[in-house]
């Protein structure tokens, strides 16, 4: 979040997350401050913690919104934390940011059939802020398939009247037809809808971000536990598996562990896309490269530096374990997106609207 903020010429001036791991991949790149970044559950901040900002981000845990998790929705353990991001805003009283820019995964949208996201947006009517909805997939920046759900907040805006005609009205390239009949079938909800371009097109595929490694490189699994896994690949996948070893060049795949029928499968992607980076904390969390020709199979994890590529993060310094960053890579937020929404949508509307434009002025605040 901060990385693609700072593209678009915005500064961090706080930042919270209650994981200490996580605190410390962002102090090893930023050199951040104990009194800028705040390693803390947000329910225990106050808002006199919390500078003056132009912008408050939020990307609270997803793990109660995910269809893979229990959809435990907003009151669940953490996805909670969403309220205690509107508690501090409202405890900001006359101190509120003017925009807000909410992400999180698009399950969010559906959590108790639309009704936690429903309760988010009326908890931000309520302070003030109208709001407009995207969903953008990293696909269209990077080689990796992440789709997220983005809310941005605007305070003392008129919101836009919503014509109960048809809900493709509302549809676009970054809103589509489900996030579309949301806000058709919403219009007591304030929404102060945008119109934005078109998402671009990447033009890298998953080759292009991975690092060369010998094949006799540590990380190359050994044969024994390549073929475990291509043994775990249904009929289906094991035919294009065996298609790419009788090539005369290698070509490569991503593969991910699911629990299919309560038999754990390999699941082979070869559109040269890499799958939705993910937290390890679940067997079937860390993502497998695979690497087929010449009559054999390889794979191997995805490195941190791969992660970070897919993430957008080219140049972030890496100083963690393996496991520790994939984690943060999984948890994190792909910075070229954060940048075109910067660009796109919050730059514009904060030169409408506010009084005094300066690079000094835009200044966000990340919990």
């Amino acid at each position: 979040m901060r990385l693609g903020l700072e593209r678009a010429g915005w500064t961090t001036v706080f930042a919270n997350d209650i994981e200490e791991e996580k605190a410390e991949m962002y102090r090893h790149h930023f050199h951040a401050s104990n009194k800028e970044l705040v390693v803390d559950d947000i329910h225990n901040l106050g808002a006199n913690e919390v500078p003056d900002v132009t912008l408050a981000t939020a990307s609270f845990p997803c793990n109660d919104l995910s269809l893979a998790g229990a959809r435990a929705g907003l009151e669940g353990i953490q996805s909670s934390a969403f309220w205690g991001f509107v508690r501090i805003l409202r405890e900001m009283r006359q101190r509120k940011p003017p925009f807000v820019l909410l992400e999180n995964v698009t399950g969010f949208l559906s959590s108790k059939d639309g009704a936690d996201f429903e309760a988010a947006l009326v908890a931000l009517n309520e302070l003030g802020y109208s709001v407009d909805a995207l969903i953008i997939d990293a696909v269209h920046f990077v080689p990796q398939s992440r789709q997220r759900l983005f809310v941005v907040g605007k305070l003392g805006t008129e919101p836009t009247p919503i014509i109960r005609e048809t809900p493709d009205f509302w549809q676009s390239g970054v809103r589509p037809e489900v996030l579309a009949k949301f806000i058709f079938e919403h219009p007591m909800i304030e929404w102060d809808i945008r119109q934005l371009p078109p998402l671009p097109l990447c033009r890298q595929r998953l080759e292009d971000i991975l690092e060369t490694l010998p094949d006799n490189n540590a990380a190359w699994w050994s044969e024994e536990r390549v073929q475990y896994l291509v043994n775990q690949m249904s009929a289906r996948h094991r035919t294009v598996a065996d298609v790419m070893a009788a090539r005369r060049a290698w070509s490569y795949g991503t593969v991910f562990r699911r629990v299919r029928n309560e038999r754990s499968m390999a699941e082979l992607r070869t559109d040269g896309v890499a799958g939705c980076l993910r937290t390890p904390r679940g067997g079937s969390g860390r993502q497998i490269l695979f690497k087929a020709g010449h009559g054999r199979f390889m794979a191997r994890l995805l490195t941190p530096r791969e992660c970070a590529r897919l993430m957008g993060a080219e140049d972030f310094l890496i100083g963690a374990s393996l496991n520790q960053a994939l984690f943060g890579f999984g948890d994190a937020v792909c910075v070229n997106v954060v940048e075109w929404i910067a660009t796109h949508y919050l730059n514009p509307v904060f030169e409408e609207r506010v009084a005094i434009p300066t690079r000094r002025a835009r200044q966000p605040v990340r919990y």
